[in-house]
């Protein structure tokens, strides 16, 4: 296993075939004024790759777009509502199909209000992870080494993790209804950039 760090853009033909975690790291929590600074993605065959842009970055980056662009390539997130949004802002492209943990993990752990991704990962797959590195500057000229390995735990067990949350989401009759939650994800962070980031439209009121 291994942690691979790259500048501006994705080598060619470092990824396996099939579903692809992915999670980002920006500036702050408004998409629009906290600039896209790290995207990290995995195969999930034991190595995470990690891609930064620089302040100023055009984000080019046409091998990361192949891959996030592909309809053939499940993407596997963490609260995919927030990613979809940067990199569709930044990088310019739907990064779909979806799964999110997230909603899976609201749907089938009905039995707790503690959906982040350590609490799932020591649930249900039974290992730590840190998240000291969680409000960090991912704009800093050097990228440390705690903050790479958290960057790259953000992606680690994401494949494991679909896998068990499948399981679960099949045994509580949810699976048809977790999937047309995920396709209607990049229409709910289109949203989100277009100005009903707070709003229910779907409410009464």
């Amino acid at each position: 296993m291994a942690v691979y760090f790259h500048e501006e853009d994705l080598p060619a033909d470092v990824l396996a075939p099939g579903p692809v975690a992915v999670d980002t790291e920006t500036m702050g929590l408004v998409t629009h004024r906290d600039r896209l600074c790290l995207l990290q993605i995995s195969d999930g065959g034991g190595d995470e790759h990690l891609v930064r842009f620089a302040r100023g970055s055009a984000f080019d980056a046409p091998n990361l777009k192949a891959v996030l662009a592909d309809p053939s390539r499940l993407k596997l997130y963490h609260y995919a509502r927030f990613d979809l949004a940067a990199i569709r802002h930044y990088l310019g492209v739907v990064a779909a199909p979806v799964f999110c943990t997230k909603i899976a993990s609201k749907l089938t752990r009905t039995y707790t209000d503690r959906h982040g991704l350590k609490n799932l990962v020591s649930e249900l797959l039974g290992e730590d992870i840190s998240k000291q590195q969680q409000s960090s500057d991912w704009g800093a000229p050097v990228l440390n080494e705690a903050q790479r390995e958290y960057a790259a735990s953000d992606v680690r067990y994401l494949h494991r993790l679909r896998d068990v949350l499948i399981d679960r989401l099949e045994r509580e009759g949810r699976l048809e209804m977790a999937q047309a939650c995920f396709d209607f994800l990049p229409t709910r962070a289109a949203l989100d950039m277009a100005g009903w980031i707070d709003k229910d439209i779907f409410s009464h009121e």
